[in-house]
Formats: C-alpha cells, sequence, structure tokens
C-alpha cells in the first residue's frame, strides 16, 4: 500500500490523497499487537479523518454514494479492540491460504470417496516429514548427498552441524533478505556479514580510489579523531586533518549486514524479534544496490530520526579495538512536517557544495532499519523521495 501513494502523487485532488492516507493510517494502527486507550482515540479520529474526506468521491462523480460492507466494518473496529483485544494483523486472507493447505490440496491428492480419513492421512504424513526434515537437518543428513553422508558415518566421522556454524551459515547467505528471531524480547543489534569481501584493497587510500570515495581517508581520520578525543563542541571549527590520527591497518568491507530489532506487527518469533537483511553491494545480481536506512541519532525532525543511504560496510581494528563501520549518505527532509496530502516525509539528497555529503557512523549501537524510499511521480527533483511517516513510528519503538 505505501508504494500507491507515491504513484498517484500528484495526480489525484488533494482530497483523494488525503482519503486514502487516512484509510492506510487506519489499517497500520489496527496492526499493531497492543492498543492502548490513546490509541483507539487515534484510530477514531482516523476513521472520521477518512470518512471526510472520502466525500470528493461522491463530489467528483466517481460513485453515486459509499455502502460497501467492508468499509463499515472499519467502524466496528474500536469497540471490538476493547471486548476482544488488539486484531495483530489478523485477516480473512489469512484463514484462506491456510484452508488451501489444509483443505483444498489434500482434497486433491485423495479419490474423491470418503474423502476426509485420507485428507487426514495426508496432514499426519506431511507433518512427519517436516519434522523429520528438521532432524535431518540439524545432523547435517540433508548436505551432500546420501552416499557421500554414508561414507562419512562408515569412515567413524559423525556429519553434525552445529548451531553456531548454522547461524554464521545463515548471516553470510547473502539470498536470504530477512525472517523470524526466534527467542524472547532482546536489545535491537546489527552485525555485519561474517565473510569478508576479498576483491577490496586494504590499504586506506587504495581502498578509496576503488570505490571512487576521494574523500574517504580524510573522513575515515576524523572519525577517528572523534573516537579518540570525543565529539567536538558545536560551532567549533573542525580539526586540522594533520592534527588527526593516522591508520595503517587493514580495512576489510563487507557487502551486508543483518538488523535484528523488535517489530511487533511483523511477523517475527515469539518475542516479537525480526531480522532484516540491509545491503551495500556493487553488484547484486547484476545491478549496484545501496540500501537506505534509518536511523535513531534523537535528530531535531523525523522524530529524532536521519536517513541514510549505505554506500560501504567495512571493519577494522584500531588500538586493539574492533571497529565495524559505515560510510553514509544522507538524506535530509524537505520542511519540518510530512507531506500534507500523503502524509509521507519528502526527502532529498543532501548536498555540499554541489556534492553529496557522506558521514562515518559506527551503526552497530544504534537502532537502525531497512526502509523502502519511493520516487515521486512527477519528481520534484532527481534526489527527492518520500518514505512512509509508519515506517518512523516502528523504529521508535526498537
Amino acid at each position: 500500500m505505501k508504494i500507491y501513494l507515491g504513484a498517484v502523487a500528484g495526480y489525484l485532488p488533494s482530497d483523494m490523497m488525503k482519503c486514502l492516507s487516512a484509510f492506510m493510517d487506519f489499517c497500520y494502527l489496527v496492526r499493531r499487537n497492543a492498543l492502548a486507550a490513546p490509541d483507539i482515540e487515534n484510530i477514531k479520529n482516523t476513521l472520521a479523518r477518512f470518512h471526510h474526506y472520502r466525500q470528493i468521491f461522491i463530489d467528483s462523480g466517481v460513485r453515486v454514494d459509499i455502502s460497501l460492507p467492508r468499509q463499515h466494518s472499519l467502524v466496528h473496529y474500536p469497540r471490538s479492540v476493547y471486548l476482544f483485544g488488539s486484531p495483530n494483523g489478523l485477516c480473512s486472507s489469512i484463514t484462506e491460504s491456510k484452508h488451501i493447505k489444509a483443505v483444498k490440496e489434500p482434497w486433491r491428492r485423495s479419490n474423491r470417496y470418503n474423502a476426509l480419513s485420507q485428507m487426514l492421512r495426508t496432514l499426519t504424513r506431511l507433518d512427519k516429514l517436516s519434522a523429520l526434515k528438521s532432524v535431518f537437518t540439524k545432523r547435517g543428513m540433508m548436505a551432500g548427498t546420501t552416499s557421500s553422508y554414508t561414507g562419512r558415518v562408515l569412515a567413524g566421522e559423525q556429519p553434525q552441524v552445529e548451531a553456531a556454524e548454522a547461524a554464521a551459515a545463515l548471516a553470510d547467505n547473502e539470498d536470504d533478505d530477512d525472517g523470524t528471531v526466534h527467542g524472547p524480547k532482546s536489545l535491537s543489534s546489527i552485525d555485519l556479514a561474517p565473510t569478508p569481501q576479498r576483491s577490496y584493497p586494504k590499504e586506506l587510500n587504495a581502498l578509496a580510489a576503488h570505490i571512487q570515495q576521494p574523500r574517504f581517508p580524510e573522513l575515515f581520520r576524523r572519525y577517528l579523531h572523534e573516537e579518540v578525543h570525543g565529539p567536538p563542541a558545536e560551532d567549533t571549527p573542525p580539526v586540522p586533518i594533520d592534527a588527526c590520527p593516522v591508520f595503517g591497518g587493514r580495512i576489510t568491507v563487507h557487502h551486508s549486514a543483518v538488523a535484528r530489532f523488535y517489530a511487533p506487527s511483523d511477523l517475527g518469533g515469539a518475542g516479537g524479534m525480526y531480522r532484516e537483511r540491509i545491503r551495500s553491494n556493487p553488484n547484486w545480481h547484476g545491478y549496484a544496490r545501496r540500501d537506505t536506512v534509518l536511523v535513531d541519532v534523537a535528530a531535531p525532525t523525523m522524530n529524532g530520526l536521519v536517513i541514510g543511504r549505505v554506500h560501504l560496510f567495512f571493519s577494522f581494528t584500531f588500538h586493539d579495538k574492533v571497529y565495524e563501520c559505515a560510510l553514509v549518505n544522507w538524506l535530509v527532509p524537505v520542511g519540518d512536517s510530512p507531506d500534507p496530502d500523503t502524509g509521507m516525509w519528502v526527502v532529498e539528497t543532501e548536498r555540499e557544495r554541489g556534492r553529496p555529503t557522506l558521514a562515518i557512523i559506527n551503526p552497530m549501537p544504534l537502532p537502525a532499519r531497512h526502509i523502502s524510499l519511493v520516487s515521486t511521480v512527477p519528481q520534484p527533483s532527481p534526489s527527492t523521495s518520500i518514505i512512509q511517516t509508519h515506517w518512523t513510528l516502528l523504529i521508535l519503538i526498537l
């Protein structure tokens, strides 16, 4: 749904945009796993805003009246939440998808005569096969071939896959984008992919030339100065580059990082934890991919969040301490509030003297989450995009 507003922005009347924005806000609000009294009032206000602005569809001749059962059901949500609790993303499509797996497909496998017992037998066998596959995977029996596994057993080996190795393999799987994190709720974290990329130079200046970022060595040395001496006070001139530490160690580059955070509105684990992979890869299936992230740094706008496009993930050791950092290009909001029609923040690339600004950050202790920017049509400028306010709210609960 979030992409739709960006696609139609500028083409529909203002009241239509506000109506669609109010409806989407309502959908995101009722998806929360916990709703307090202020949230219910917010839902009521959002619903009233939706009912007010939907009159534009009658005034413009799109409809004669609005009498739709599913839209009418929205007015019952606040009272139903008081009676039965938060819907937490419950949707009729969930039961429909389960109906396909539990009823339709087993029915097709039966001979249509006294099918119930056959369907139950099919479901039981599928559950047993799924459990058996899980056991075989833990024992390492799904890796390689049957003959190779048998040969290792006959040779006296015990081909077990340790949990740590399995987790490392998952973290290194570049095709694994996101998923649930099992276990209780915990603090947010970001970890670089365990395996570094070997095609990059290890020396600072050579790496800067390789990634075509000539300011990278200066930014790197200033970052080290702040790590050693602390951030400078406001309104102070920049430290001369000669006063910054000189680095002669090795730098390793990573193409991705895995962020783990608390996201109760997503399909996460029992504790509400979820993970997403953030990529900065110059050749992702033939194209450069530079993901965009939200980082909570107590900024004055956007509820304390800033947006950065990741150009490089890298790590190094300085004074016996390991640093895991990211080279980012900041995107700044246009204005101090979201767009009045879409309810989404409009952002553009931050520039200094006509060039995009760059910064080195250590995102590992900071709550961060991958987001998708939606280009406006027509675009105010080539670099302008919009993001949804809902994504901002998700970061605040990490």
